[in-house]
């Protein structure tokens, strides 16, 4: 078997730090190499939910960039709307 040598090194010197011997080491490496792939495997498929949605901003958005405003104001907008809302929320308690 042929190993990288400064990957040898590392293992050499992972083994010394943690009191192993160099082939207890390799041997979890491999065997975590190994489940991993068998987990991988054996994990279902995802299926991702596709939006019907027309791509961009909503249209209320979309006609204040075209006016021209920068998006990250529109956001901060946003925000201090949100804001606004929690703290009259919060204050009617």
């Amino acid at each position: 078997m042929r190993i990288d040598e400064a990957l040898l090194n590392e293992a050499k010197a992972y083994a010394a730090r943690n009191g192993r011997s160099l082939t207890s080491v390799m041997e979890d490496a491999l065997r975590q190499l190994l489940n991993r792939s068998t987990e991988a495997a054996e994990r279902p498929r995802v299926e991702l939910v596709m939006s019907t949605a027309p791509a961009g901003f909503q249209p209320w958005v979309q006609e204040r960039l075209d006016a021209g405003e920068k998006l990250e104001h529109i956001v901060y907008d946003l925000d201090d709307e949100e804001r606004i809302l929690k703290e009259a929320r919060d204050a009617a308690r």
